[in-house]
């Protein structure tokens, strides 16, 4: 699954900007940008919100499709990975903010 990649690179595309010119802006290089538009590597979060600037969307848009490649990524290859997600999902309607204690 690659919606968060193939959507950067549309959104690039239709702001006729060149990878080097939106790499440039993420502070990182080509090669990085490129992998990240083929889904071969992950978007940092805080690239996220640059990006959305710079294609002027909002940021939830970019962030959900970033979030659910990050949770297909890791639910792939499990066999209850429908059935986790369906409690999750669950769990997210009851506790939609539920805070994570911080480690020591």
């Amino acid at each position: 699954m690659n919606q968060f990649g193939e959507q950067i690179k549309l959104l690039r595309e239709q702001k006729c900007l060149l990878q080097r010119q939106v790499a440039n802006q993420l502070d990182m290089d080509t090669p990085m940008l490129s992998k990240i538009e083929r889904g071969e590597r992950n978007a940092k979060r805080e690239h996220v919100t640059i990006l959305c600037r710079i294609f002027s969307v909002p940021e939830d848009d970019l962030l959900s499709l970033w979030l659910a490649d990050k949770v297909y990524d890791i639910v792939k290859d499990e066999d209850v990975a429908i059935k986790a997600m369906k409690v999750a999902e669950d769990e997210l309607k009851i506790n939609p903010k539920r805070k994570t204690p911080k480690h020591k």
